[in-house]
């Protein structure tokens, strides 16, 4: 599934071709995705001018003139696509501009959302309204995250795994951090120094931060909005490799919790 780093180069992506367009045109091939799209989306859209585009946690949002936000999520399979050479079964909404540049919103698992929410009242939009903080954000500081884990006993990858703890954080990323900042996955979320905690922001923050800067990460059908490959994957620490060597030198485990794959170091991770 595309995590934070993929959906904030989607937007970039978007930005460059819609900030300031005029939508001319507004087409939702199919009556629903994961959940039924907006009946009147393309109402509402059509004639309107994006004035914005911006992300929470792994929604993209993008803002008209009119006062309403498109909130798409790719779920397991999504992309936007720039100028497509042709229309396949699998774009599911269409977006034309006056500038003549078209957009396909394109999902084969059909595991995205497309929501239609007036902007003044976007976060009262209810996935929103149970989040935590952006990892990349002002409130995101190891006070903040040492009071979201006080008295868990769950591990703490199960914990940076609850969006309700911090918003956007996924496996590839979640691994990631745990193995930068040297903090066992297993280790119980509630009983992490505040020392750690600092080390682990920072962590996630970092890798955040690269993910970005490489495109996010290519499994399986994601790519950025023109085409190209994400390439963060030729920076993984641990994810995907297990029983390859860690910077340390030693073979690098996987376990399964709860049908996730966790990829971690037994000897610098405690």
């Amino acid at each position: 599934m595309p995590e934070l780093p993929e959906v904030e180069t989607t937007v970039a992506g978007l930005r460059s071709v819609l900030q300031g367009a005029l939508l001319t045109r507004v087409e939702a091939r199919r009556a629903d995705l994961r959940f039924p799209i907006p009946v009147d989306l393309r109402q509402r859209l059509t004639g309107a001018t994006v004035t914005g585009l911006s992300r929470r946690a792994k929604y993209g949002l993008i803002d008209t003139d009119r006062g309403d936000t498109l909130i798409f999520h790719l779920g397991m399979s999504g992309r936007w696509r720039i100028d497509p050479a042709e229309i396949g079964a699998h774009d599911h909404l269409l977006i034309e501009t006056g500038g003549g540049r078209l957009l396909s919103l394109n999902d084969p698992r059909r595991f995205g959302s497309l929501d239609l929410v007036r902007s003044d009242a976007r976060e009262s939009f209810n996935p929103f309204t149970r989040m935590g903080p952006e990892p990349l954000g002002p409130h995101f500081t190891a006070e903040a995250l040492g009071g979201a884990l006080k008295g868990k006993a769950t591990s703490i990858k199960a914990a940076l795994l609850d969006q309700r703890v911090v918003a956007g954080l996924g496996n590839i990323y979640v691994c990631e951090a745990l193995n930068m900042a040297g903090i066992a996955p297993t280790r119980e979320a509630g009983r992490i120094s505040r020392a750690r905690l600092v080390l682990l922001v920072d962590a996630i923050r970092d890798v955040l931060a690269a993910a970005i800067a490489a495109g996010g990460s290519t499994l399986r059908d994601y790519a950025r909005p023109d085409g190209e490959l994400g390439y963060f994957s030729k920076q993984w620490r641990v994810y995907g490799r297990e029983g390859e060597s860690c910077v340390c030198g030693t073979p690098i485990r996987r376990r399964v919790d709860g049908g996730r794959s966790t990829f971690f170091c037994p000897k610098c991770q405690k």
